[in-house]
């Protein structure tokens, strides 16, 4: 029997951007597509191009996220933004120790935490459902309660492309019940938040394919899961149901969707509309 791989290597192409009915006069904007180096994912390499080119300043914002920002001061009737990166993935370790629920009630704890146990427009619940969330999880430790939460929601919501939109809440999908990654990362954070355990929004890539042809391009997807603090950060995937692993790439952390948006801006000039999003990912070992 062949062993479990432990590391992989992938190469990512992710092309999004807008298109305008005439000409955008000037625009500024903000990519957060460049993939992070951690004690998980090394990046080999990284580069973001756009069409028309420009000037670009790249920072680290304060969740960690690389942000690539520039502006556009010739008029332009289309922007196109690449971005490619190679990187390797470790699969994950033995489970750390989880933090006693006392510490997690403490004070400084909490304070240390606070981003990530706050909510946020996106992430409130139902006091009902936040009863019920606690009667069910609130005795058990982080990863009981990450795993014992990731169920619940992929009972309550189904996964359904296209029934919600980018600014939807988890109140609203728990209602609906149906949603896409974004969504169900939503409700388990807002659920573990509850429970008194700090998770933070991870956007990401997710390769299609276990197994994939080794230099074979395969269409992937921009991704969303979440991290929760049990011990360590520790990641989980609500729409697969399982644990992060070899095949999934972080780009960005916040404390929802809202801090994590790939490309945004402003500009002046005519309406716009978004093109198309295409993600590639290639294992390469």
């Amino acid at each position: 029997m062949s062993a479990t791989p432990q590391t992989a290597r992938l190469r990512i192409r992710h092309e999004s951007g807008f298109s305008y009915e005439g000409l955008a006069r000037a625009s500024y904007n903000e990519a957060r597509m460049t993939p992070v180096s951690s004690n998980r994912q090394q990046v080999l390499e990284a580069a973001l191009r756009t069409q028309p080119g420009a000037i670009q300043a790249t920072y680290r914002d304060y969740f960690g996220t690389v942000v690539t920002a520039f502006d556009l001061q010739e008029p332009h009737d289309r922007l196109v933004v690449t971005a490619t990166a190679t990187v390797d993935t470790t699969a994950p370790g033995p489970r750390p120790t989880p933090h006693p629920s006392a510490e997690r009630q403490d004070p400084g704890f909490t304070d240390r935490y606070c981003e990530y146990l706050s909510t946020t427009p996106r992430t409130a619940l139902p006091e009902e459902v936040a009863d019920e969330l606690v009667a069910r999880f609130g005795s058990f430790d982080a990863h009981e309660a990450a795993h014992g939460v990731t169920e619940w929601v992929r009972h309550e919501v189904r996964y359904v492309p296209g029934a919600t939109h980018v600014h939807s809440t988890a109140a609203e999908v728990l209602t609906l019940g149906e949603g896409v990654c974004q969504d169900l990362t939503h409700v388990a954070l807002a659920a573990l938040r509850l429970l008194g355990i700090p998770a933070r929004y991870v956007s990401g890539y997710l390769h299609p394919e276990r197994g994939a042809e080794l230099g074979v391009a395969a269409e992937g997807q921009s991704h969303a899961w979440l991290d929760y603090l049990g011990g360590e950060w520790v990641g989980i995937d609500p729409t697969n149901g399982s644990e992060v692993g070899l095949h999934h790439v972080v780009v960005a952390h916040g404390r929802d969707y809202a801090d994590v948006p790939p490309l945004k801006g402003i500009y002046h000039g005519a309406p716009s509309r978004a093109l198309g999003v295409v993600v590639e990912i290639t294992q390469l070992a």
